[in-house]
């Protein structure tokens, strides 16, 4: 499990990352985490480019996992993204929130196992 904390409008929230984090997704959003994921790295690394933005649905999986992770790490945010993100006086850079997003499930799914030898 990994735990961050991020500062959004002013306010600490602590975000949490473990193998429970896809399924709470997936029962919340119907969607697979993995592969949005994977999407939206590719969107942020492309997004590096400066002619290259996140699409407005980029920014709707962007949110709905920053939910998710807030919520797994204790945070009070709502029954929804949508209840989070009214409760904020004001807005967020999604490109200082999404690199710790992106890092923490890097080292998530990071393997501590060791391969058998054949």
């Amino acid at each position: 499990m990994i735990e961050r904390k991020i500062t959004v409008d002013g306010n600490e929230y602590t975000m949490r990352a473990s193998a429970l984090i896809p399924r709470l997704y997936r029962a919340k959003f119907g969607r697979d985490m993995v592969t949005d994921m994977r999407r939206l790295a590719d969107a942020y690394k492309k997004a590096g480019d400066e002619e290259a933005q996140l699409t407005a649905m980029d920014l709707g999986v962007f949110e709905d996992i920053a939910w998710i992770m807030l919520k797994h790490g204790g945070m009070d945010v709502g029954d929804s993204p949508e209840e989070w993100l009214d409760s904020l006086d004001g807005i967020f850079s999604v490109y200082e929130v999404l690199p710790v997003i992106i890092e923490m499930w890097a080292k998530n799914n990071k393997t501590t196992s060791v391969p058998r030898k054949k």
